[in-house]
């Protein structure tokens, strides 16, 4: 046994070393196992300190906050109520409780949730995520509880559904109508928009377009064919019938120009002009049925349209097929598998 760099009294290996170097690993908070040496403490002080060093910085290194269901609540609350007295109206608590809950889950969250403005407390981008969510587990919570009464399963959650408008009017409001109230924890959120991009952009989960070249990326079904026709009221039947350019026409606009109407009235009336040019075939339906002028419409809308005859047979080339299209990792979702189930019979029937 010899003395050691001052550090105690240590064995001297069968190697014959006598140096300080440190020859046996740490396992874990105490001696190192192996040969005896006075270094025994030495080593347990250095990984004690190591440890020591460890919890500190984990303690002071941020955890993750776990949302809970009450948190989600407050934030619906808030972002329906935009002040914090309705807020507290809608939790059933008083206004102090609903100020100090939302600073505490900011701070939780290290991140605002809410602006102030003269309009109410208006909610950030993360806000109005988790109000989303908790709308989801309100609804997931109402369909068990009416599954719960009724026995039965039932199905439920938001589906996001895009379509023309002139498509919307004609034909969707109409086939809802017949099955929806048959689905109470069922939710539909519905845009208008003439282009695929919301199915593209994941901002929809379903889609009623008129196309003949639907989307490869989409799945969906064919709902059936409709034709165009000039329509308008009886009074343009003969002005049009023998000079169709002294008739007032109603049109798409610019934002419409690949519209097969357009092409239609391009190649059989070269030199004609709009009078009235719309944005959507809805407006131009409107523009008809006030005697405006004459238009080519689908046939489906004309025989809703009051006082409007087709003033012609089918448009050459105008032909467009109805499709029914969701994103490929949607179909199997119960409440969009639903849907299709629900609209492609009443919307076939529509088409005939």
């Amino acid at each position: 046994m010899r003395r050691c760099g001052g550090y105690g009294w240590r064995l001297t290996g069968d190697d014959g070393c006598s140096c300080c170097s440190f020859h046996f690993p740490i396992v874990g908070i105490g001696y190192p196992t192996g040969r005896i040496d006075s270094r025994g403490p030495f080593h347990y002080k250095m990984a004690k300190t190591q440890q020591t060093l460890a919890i500190r910085q984990a303690e002071r290194a941020p955890m993750q906050y776990q949302i809970t269901h009450a948190d989600l609540s407050l934030v619906l609350a808030l972002e329906r109520g935009r002040s914090l007295a309705k807020a507290a109206e809608l939790l059933k608590v008083d206004v102090s409780t609903v100020f100090r809950s939302i600073r505490r889950l900011e701070s939780a969250l290290g991140t605002a949730l809410f602006v102030k403005s003269r309009k109410g407390y208006l909610p950030t981008d993360t806000a109005q995520a988790l109000a989303e969510q908790a709308e989801r587990a309100e609804q997931a919570l109402e369909a068990a509880r009416i599954a719960m009464t009724s026995g039965e399963q039932v199905v439920s959650g938001t589906v996001r559904l895009t379509c023309t408008e002139a498509v919307m009017h004609s034909l969707l409001l109409p086939a809802l109508a017949e099955f929806m109230p048959n689905y109470p924890a069922l939710s539909l959120e519905m845009g208008t928009s003439n282009t695929f991009a919301n199915l593209s952009r994941r901002d929809a989960d379903i889609a009623l377009r008129l196309t003949n070249t639907p989307p490869e990326h989409l799945v969906g079904r064919n709902l059936g064919s409709t034709s165009y026709v000039v329509c308008g009221q009886p009074q343009w039947r003969e002005r049009l019938a023998e000079s169709p350019a002294s008739v007032p026409w109603i049109a798409p606009d610019d934002s419409m120009q690949d519209h097969p109407t357009v092409v239609w009235r391009n190649q059989q009336h070269p030199g004609l002009s709009p009078r009235y040019q719309c944005s959507g075939m809805s407006t131009i339906a409107q523009l008809v049925t006030a005697g405006l002028g004459v238009a080519a419409l689908p046939d489906y809308m004309v025989h809703a349209l009051p006082g409007v005859d087709a003033l012609s047979g089918p448009l050459p080339g105008c032909d467009t097929q109805l499709w029914l299209l969701t994103r490929p990792d949607c179909r199997a979702l119960r409440s969009v598998q639903t849907l299709f189930e629900e609209l492609t019979p009443r919307l076939r029937d529509a088409m005939l």
